[in-house]
């Protein structure tokens, strides 16, 4: 439930991020950090309890852990907003479509693993797929590139340390790393004229504030999954997000998707099915050894 209650909120973040126009990508993205490390600070003001803090800062390694997470976060937010605000919802969303595959390098490439027949072949389909898009736009899909490679090494690293390191914790130290940057970011904004968090309607600057809510919302509830279910499972459930923003791209924002290019979705899926089907029968082989 935390999993589906995450990607089910990403998948109709480019909706929100519209309703932030005139507001840059970068500003969005400072105010995103800001907001949220202040609501994180609220709640444990509330909750009256740090004694997380000090078993953190006793391990460098996981804090090193943690500082990597928030700048891999900040740059797939960035790009993300920058997708969104360029027109380029369909290309986001291939970006979490092939997410899965691409943890299925970063298992064979970091963690050594030996990849099974069907994923090998997965992985393939991917890479074809990836080709005849990166043909149709006349250039590499970077944006979906980035995404993908930047969440997949996010969830990589919220599971490593997912075991000892709570989702709230977590979440507070990756906005608390972010936010002295994203400060600086918002004074030279304002600095340059370009601000529009003090210059707009009101209610644009209450969506700009409530950005600190609807970016940890989602953010904890994947933590939450991360440290109790399987990559696996994680990897199936994060299809909910991308179906969701291709909807919005192509129904709502009116985003142009050629024949080649639904072609090359469609060897995606294909892909995706492979590895889900895999997945699915290997997790079931594993349990019937185990009984």
């Amino acid at each position: 439930m935390f999993g589906l209650a995450a990607y089910g909120m990403w998948g109709v973040f480019p909706l929100y991020f519209k309703a932030l126009a005139p507001a840059g990508s970068l500003e969005i993205l400072a105010h995103r950090v800001v907001w949220s490390f202040l609501v994180c600070t609220v709640i444990w003001i509330l909750r009256r309890d740090l004694s997380w803090v000090r078993p953190l800062i006793a391990v460098p390694h996981r804090l090193a852990l943690l500082i990597l997470a928030a700048v891999l976060l900040a740059l797939n937010w960035l790009t993300y907003i920058h997708a969104v605000n360029s027109g380029n919802v369909v290309e986001s969303s291939l970006g979490y479509f092939i997410n899965p595959l691409v943890l299925v390098l970063l298992g064979v490439t970091v963690l050594h693993e030996h990849l099974r027949p069907l994923q090998w072949t997965a992985v393939g389909i991917g890479v074809i797929a990836v080709s005849v898009i990166s043909w149709d736009y006349g250039r590499l899909p970077w944006i979906a590139l980035v995404l993908a490679s930047s969440f997949a090494a996010y969830g990589f690293i919220k599971k490593k340390v997912g075991t000892s390191v709570e989702a709230l914790p977590s979440m507070t130290v990756e906005s608390a790393v972010l936010t002295p940057a994203a400060i600086a970011i918002l004074a030279w904004i304002a600095g340059t004229g370009r601000g529009t968090f003090t210059h707009d309607a009101p209610w644009h600057a209450l969506l700009l504030a409530m950005s600190g809510v609807f970016t940890t919302g989602p953010l904890v509830c994947f933590a939450a999954a991360a440290r109790r279910v399987p990559l696996t499972t994680m990897g199936l459930m994060q299809f909910v997000a991308p179906v969701l923003q291709l909807l919005i791209g192509v129904l709502v924002f009116g985003e142009r998707v050629t024949a080649v290019r639904w072609f090359g979705f469609g060897l995606v899926w294909v892909a995706l099915a492979c590895l889900s089907f895999d997945s699915v029968h290997h997790a079931h082989s594993t349990r019937q050894r185990r009984t």
